[in-house]
């Protein structure tokens, strides 16, 4: 019987990271910014139809970078989850840092266990009816969860975009203040436009359901 090769865990796992963020490094990148207005997701998507930022519960909405099928897998996963806890206990046990927790242990256990990691990065937003109260959990491929604070960018240009986004205080900002800020550290030579955008809002002042995806017209109107 033939020995298969020997592999140190530490390379094993130096190369499912590096495979991972080579993956991640080809998709356009992702802002979000909390301010006074709610929670603004501001996405780099030409697509109409497939989406990187949608609502998972009634306060918290879901944005993935990377490879596609993957991160909806886990939007799905998580929207079940979700109505499945709402349903046993109580809409408002539906909690942001618990959907973390379980995407955390989701991406972790593909990536320690099988062949392939996930190439995609995700945020779980929740708002709250103060800025304080806000969350926002970024998880990556490999299942580490960072708690971000004001403001998250995700994606292969993620350093550039949170350079842009860093020492800006979003506390006093309207949602239209917010999107042109977003908007800037996304573009590079150029500013994008609305049909190269997807947007999606949180609400704060609302009742129940506080997700909206905004439509173009609604964009343009916002950065005027």
């Amino acid at each position: 019987m033939n020995m298969p090769f020997y592999v140190p865990p530490e390379q094993m796992m130096r190369d499912r990271a590096d495979f991972a963020q080579k993956g991640i490094a080809r998709g356009r990148s992702l802002a979000t910014i909390e301010c006074a207005d709610g929670i603004i997701l501001v996405a780099e998507n030409p697509s109409r139809n497939l989406r990187k930022i949608s609502e998972i519960y009634d306060r918290i909405a879901f944005a993935g970078v990377g490879k596609y099928n993957e991160y909806d897998q886990l939007r799905i996963a998580g929207i079940r989850a979700a109505d499945m806890r709402g349903y046993t206990y109580s809409r408002d046990d539906v909690d942001a840092q618990t959907l973390a927790n379980q995407y955390a242990q989701m991406m972790g256990q593909v990536f320690t266990h099988d062949v392939k990691p996930m190439e995609v990065e995700i945020l779980v937003a929740s708002v709250g009816n103060a800025i304080e109260d806000d969350r926002l959990f970024h998880i990556r491929y490999d299942g580490s969860v960072t708690d971000e604070d004001g403001f998250a960018a995700l994606g292969g240009d993620a350093d550039r975009v949170r350079e842009g986004l860093s020492g800006k205080d979003t506390s006093e900002m309207d949602f239209s203040a917010a999107l042109k800020l977003a908007v800037e550290a996304l573009s590079t030579d150029t500013p994008l436009t609305a049909d190269q955008l997807e947007v999606g809002v949180l609400e704060r002042h609302v009742e129940g359901r506080c997700y909206r995806r905004l439509e173009n017209d609604e964009i343009t109107t916002l950065l005027a």
